[in-house]
């Protein structure tokens, strides 16, 4: 019957799970994730980052009919920066400001989102999806609504980088996509 027990629960004794004292040490169950805000883990709630990106987007012509010289001719290169705060280890909000010119006014783009993240053990990855919207200042000055898709990657808790797509649907215009790869300094 103990060692029914002992399945049930998940929580199996061995030498190295007693204390000094002799009292015992229980484990969690096989696949029960702890959640913690240790600062060795590589993503945690009231988490706070900054993000330095560079940015390629492409209107709905080229993303509908792709082929190398389309992409080549039709890419705007711009760089941005952003903020996000994770409210818990998965759910967080962010704000960015970008720029693909530097003849108009100074900032093209800003916007906020709502990100969920999925972090993949210790592995230092995360997949994450997000939308929100914004407003674009340059050329025409349109609101929009963004959905998009990323994977960042953490060398430490506190340094990663980061790729992500999004597909911008302007009231307005016409939809174009962006692509993101930057930096992020979490503290």
């Amino acid at each position: 019957m103990a060692a029914g027990a002992v399945l049930v629960t998940g929580i199996s004794l061995r030498a190295s799970d007693t204390s000094s004292s002799g009292s015992s040490v229980q484990q969690p169950a096989l696949g029960a994730e702890t959640v913690s805000n240790d600062q060795d883990d590589y993503y945690r709630s009231s988490e706070l980052s900054m993000d330095a990106f560079g940015t390629a987007s492409l209107g709905k012509y080229t993303l509908n009919h792709l082929s190398n010289a389309r992409v080549r001719q039709n890419t705007r290169l711009g760089a941005g920066v952003g903020l996000s705060y994770f409210i818990t280890r998965n759910i967080g909000i962010g704000a960015e400001a970008y720029s693909e010119n530097t003849t108009g006014v100074f900032v093209d783009s800003a916007s906020a989102n709502l990100i969920l993240r999925l972090p993949l053990g210790q592995s230092g990855f995360a997949p994450y999806v997000f939308g929100g919207g914004g407003h674009q200042f340059d050329r025409l000055k349109v609101w929009f609504g963004q959905a998009g898709v990323g994977m960042e990657y953490r060398f430490c808790p506190h340094v990663g980088v980061f790729v992500d797509a999004r597909g911008v649907m302007p009231n307005e215009t016409k939809y174009y996509g962006i692509a993101r790869l930057g930096l992020r300094v979490a503290f």
